[in-house]
């Protein structure tokens, strides 16, 4: 079945605990948020092109056979290098101009989870993530310790400064007028455009994975942790359910929104695509919090849903094309593309 069809379909699933042969997919999104059609053309053709990247670099691992971890690995350090993404190289600043990198990464099959925070140098935080996951006996590591951990494994640290880019500095100035004139942050790239990024993944065996990464919200106050790299709120994969999530993390940490999609999947057998919009549409908002998620069943459905403008996301399942919207009118929210409006008949008589 091709994917456009089978990511369209919306049926009952039917929970695997051991895996099942299964068609490859890959989903990935690059923050929601403020995402509006007067973007600069050359901003939105890389950030285009980078998620079509990441798709076939993560989507390579599953056609050789490689397990669901290792696409969403391979996908996410193609967005932690893009600056173009709020996560590795392009992460906002905090309050103080520091660069607060966090992670984490799960095994659906295995439940085995790992997640970092408050790092620093680490140039790939997903990758440290996972590190975490393999080669400890933890689930979360911290700053110092977490960096020293990843010296310990090999993992490439990076001299501070290499986060730095002058939009990112150039949204924590404004930022910084705001604050000191008691204003809300009324700037679109300053008050409500998240540029975390994740993934989810099915592999040949029908197991899955999830992965997010994120510099969290400019202009934070040092220390703060999110919920892109905590399990069940950000980033939450079993058997049957894979979820990674884009938003205000405090209110994805409140409603534990990842795991909570994945249990009505997995417990109530609620299709992923509804099981989503309900969290993300319904519950989150209803508490104030906006943003998105991908979402991905082991089935190879798709729900990519958010409450904001836009949202950065892609997929790729067997026809091996990766299909990439930016704008809210770009999809239906299941990976099936919408066509553009026809554009008005200038020959029509008033």
């Amino acid at each position: 079945m091709k994917f456009s069809r089978l990511a369209a379909a919306v049926v009952g699933l039917g929970i695997a605990s051991v895996g099942h042969a299964a068609s490859p997919v890959l989903v990935v999104h690059g923050g929601a948020g403020v995402i509006r059609r007067e973007m600069d053309p050359a901003r939105e053709k890389a950030i285009r092109a980078a998620l079509a990247q990441a798709l076939q670099q993560g989507y390579a691992q599953l056609k050789a056979g490689k397990p669901a971890v290792d696409a969403v690995s391979a996908a996410l350090v193609v967005l932690e290098d893009d600056p173009n993404f709020n996560a590795g190289k392009g992460a906002v600043f905090t309050h103080d101009g520091r660069n607060e990198l966090d992670a984490a990464i799960m095994d659906g099959y295995t439940l085995r989870a790992g997640a970092v925070a408050a790092v620093h140098r680490v140039k790939n935080p997903i990758l440290l993530a996972r590190a975490v996951m393999e080669h400890s006996p933890h689930v979360m590591l911290v700053g110092d310790g977490a960096e020293a951990f990843a010296r310990e494994q090999g993992v490439t640290l990076v001299d501070p400064s290499y986060f730095r880019t002058e939009e990112r500095w150039r949204q924590l100035q404004k930022a910084l007028k705001e604050d000191a004139a008691h204003e809300k942050h009324a700037d679109p790239e300053t008050a409500r455009h998240f540029g975390t990024v994740g993934a989810v993944a099915l592999d040949a065996q029908g197991h899955l994975a999830a992965g997010t990464s994120t510099g969290g919200i400019v202009d934070k106050r040092w220390g703060r942790v999110g919920d892109s790299p905590i399990i069940g709120a950000g980033t939450y994969a079993n058997s049957g359910c894979a979820v990674s999530g884009t938003g205000w993390g405090e209110f994805y940490i409140r409603t534990v929104a990842a795991h909570e999609i994945c249990m009505r999947v997995t417990q109530m057998r609620v299709p992923v695509q509804r099981a989503a919009a309900e969290v993300i549409n319904q519950e989150i908002p209803a508490m104030g919090g906006n943003g998105g998620a991908i979402a991905l069943d082991d089935q190879g459905h798709v729900a990519m849903p958010f409450n904001t403008d836009g949202m950065f996301r892609g997929w790729i399942g067997d026809d091996g094309v990766s299909h990439v919207a930016l704008y809210g009118d770009e999809d239906d929210g299941t990976g099936q593309l919408v066509p553009p409006p026809a554009p008005a008949d200038s020959s029509a008589q008033p």
